[in-house]
């Protein structure tokens, strides 16, 4: 196969991320990457490295909008500089019930997809702006939707269906889970040697869980949305919905319409909860020690319950599993908090997680279980970009 640059765009609610990858000969080789960030702020933020990792562009120019915020990233894919892609693949947080395969991008594939915004709402809009765009910035080239759905196909539908009436499962009310393309990277990293029983924690200011049997996804901790599992940055996790009962009716009190009750909603229990709702401080796990280490008791509660709620669910699944293999921590707090690390499996020794204090000590790929666990436990970085551009590879030969 002669060269085949594949172009990778990943948006998120504030930012874009991008890289190129040289995919021809059986080459998976990342030649450059970049992102801009604080989009709808004054004072964002735009780079680029090479395979180096020599940063190529450093601004911080002002992003109001996620126009302007990928027009930058065009203006640097058409500069010369870049390799002009054969191929673009776009992580694709939800598709809705009626696509659930990763697939050739096509105007009509987006409407359907655009049609189940509220699944995803934070990441569905600018991801379907920026397909659009790219269709336009680049015609003649194919683009993919990889979707973050796609690993969570193979749950049965004991875990799938949602105790709710019929005539909102026919409208997909379902649980999709996300994160599909980290875990289905940990799954990669792993082969040959993938564990029967695996569990995978995804710790970062978006937080998610799967229980991983042979291989192929038995349960995830988010459902319908991104909001529900366990407690993130900013989302609640899994609540008494007569919580959001109470809530709603709260804020139905000085609000004239139900969609502006139910946007504000939105707001309280997917941006404004979860560790930052708890802290009152922040959703960031940085800021978060340090407030600890000065003695800041909210913060404290935060971490405590992040971690808490983590434990309960690694012991709900190796109920579901029948035991455990491996457990992997991965995404930005799972790679790099070493305490968050040593917190959650401090309680876990019946289960056979045994952390070593040295080996823990770590931030980026180790194994730091002790000698005599029973269970490896392992950090791992995903590897996301690189399972798009599989994909992508695989859907050209097709």
């Amino acid at each position: 196969m002669p060269s085949l640059p594949v172009l990778v765009l990943n948006s998120g609610s504030s930012s874009i991320k991008f890289s190129v990858y040289e995919a021809g000969n059986g080459e998976r080789t990342k030649l450059f990457e970049g992102a801009v960030d604080g989009i709808g702020t004054d004072l964002g933020t735009f780079w680029i490295k090479n395979a180096d990792g020599k940063k190529l562009v450093d601004e911080t120019p002002a992003v109001p909008t996620r126009a302007v915020a990928f027009k930058l990233v065009a203006d640097a894919l058409h500069s010369g500089e870049i390799p002009a892609p054969a191929a673009i693949g776009h992580r694709t947080v939800c598709g809705g019930p009626t696509i659930r395969d990763n697939q050739i991008i096509t105007p009509a594939l987006i409407n359907e997809i655009e049609s189940y915004s509220d699944f995803a709402p934070l990441h569905t809009p600018i991801a379907v702006y920026i397909m659009r765009e790219a269709l336009k910035l680049f015609p003649g080239v194919p683009n993919f939707a990889i979707l973050d759905t796609y690993f969570h196909r193979t749950m049965p539908e004991v875990v799938t269906h949602m105790p709710i009436p019929a005539e909102y499962s026919a409208m997909g009310v379902r649980r999709y889970g996300y994160h599909g393309i980290s875990y289905e990277s940990i799954v990669y990293q792993l082969q040959p040697n993938v564990p029967e029983k695996l569990i995978v924690a995804h710790l970062g200011n978006g937080a998610s869980m799967s229980a991983i049997l042979n291989g192929q996804c038995l349960d995830t901790s988010m459902g319908l949305t991104p909001t529900g599992g366990i407690i993130s940055g900013t989302r609640t996790g899994d609540i008494d919905p007569g919580i959001v009962l109470f809530i709603l009716r709260k804020i139905a009190e000085k609000t004239e319409s139900a969609t502006e009750a139910a946007d504000k909603l939105e707001v309280a229990v997917g941006k404004k909860a979860g560790l930052l709702g708890v802290s009152e401080l922040s959703n960031d796990m940085r800021d978060l020690r340090d407030a600890i280490n000065a003695g800041n008791a909210k913060a404290r509660l935060a971490v405590d319950k992040f971690n808490w709620t983590i434990a309960k669910w690694i012991g709900s699944y190796v109920a579901e599993l029948g035991g455990l293999d491996m457990l992997v921590f991965t995404g930005g707090i799972g790679e790099n908090d070493i305490a968050s690390r040593a917190e959650i499996c401090a309680g876990l020794a019946a289960l056979g997680i045994v952390l070593d204090e040295k080996r823990n000590n770590v931030r980026g790929e180790a194994v730091i279980s002790a000698e005599n666990s029973p269970v490896t436990v392992r950090v791992i970085p995903p590897a996301e970009d690189l399972i798009i551009v599989n994909h992508v590879v695989r859907l050209l030969s097709e």
